[in-house]
């Protein structure tokens, strides 16, 4: 039976030690709630691990991942829709003083952008989704032609920057941005380096944070 369980020595370990270690930790989150410093929007790849490249202790970040890290634009007529509603959530609700988009190197969602993705019931979700960059793909393809890393690293950015776009449909998003008690960042984190680049709106460019 403990062969058919995935990571059951890992659950073991957390129970055993690294829970006793922050014991007290989660007690005071339940009793006091979570106050979350910042909603973390990232990708589903899981090269990514965001407490690990932030830092953050437990109850720092409010996660939403999803593949492409997307942030689908403000439709209230949608009847079910789990990444806007996390994203009300946060930021109505738990009063987050930032949201952080973090893209990534060797995406696999953007890289299907450019790929004849199968005629399958299986993945349909999966096309609906990747409609959200439609435009992204356009402006990448009008400025580097040819399939190629150059093309994904220009997309993955964009992709953030279009995400950013997409959160101020959000009505509680864009209220608490003018009020200027919410802050919207891009990040784009170079896996294969370890570096996180942010976004500069006013220039345009991504900057490394270190």
């Amino acid at each position: 039976m403990e062969k058919k369980i995935p990571f059951l020595k890992g659950v073991e370990k957390f129970k055993k030690l690294k829970f006793k270690e922050y014991e007290q930790k989660f007690k005071e989150l339940i009793e006091k709630g979570q106050h979350p410093k910042a909603l973390f929007i990232t990708c589903s790849d899981s090269r990514i691990h965001p407490d690990e490249i932030t830092g953050a202790d437990i109850g720092d970040l409010f996660i939403v991942r999803n593949i492409g890290n997307m942030v689908p634009p403000f439709k209230p007529d949608n009847e079910f829709h789990g990444v806007a509603a996390a994203i009300e959530y946060a930021v109505s609700v738990l009063k987050v003083p930032d949201i952080i988009v973090c893209g990534h190197s060797h995406c696999g969602a953007c890289e299907s952008l450019y790929r004849e993705l199968p005629e399958s019931d299986e993945i349909i979700h999966v096309k609906k989704w990747l409609e959200i960059d439609r435009d992204v793909k356009e402006i990448a393809l009008s400025t580097v032609p040819e399939t190629g890393r150059k093309l994904f690293e220009l997309t993955e950015r964009l992709n953030i920057i279009k995400q950013l776009e997409n959160l101020l449909t959000y009505p509680g998003v864009k209220r608490r941005v003018e009020e200027g008690n919410l802050r919207l960042h891009g990040w784009y984190y170079i896996i294969e380096r370890g570096e996180i680049q942010y976004y500069d709106p006013e220039t345009n460019n991504f900057y490394s944070i270190v």
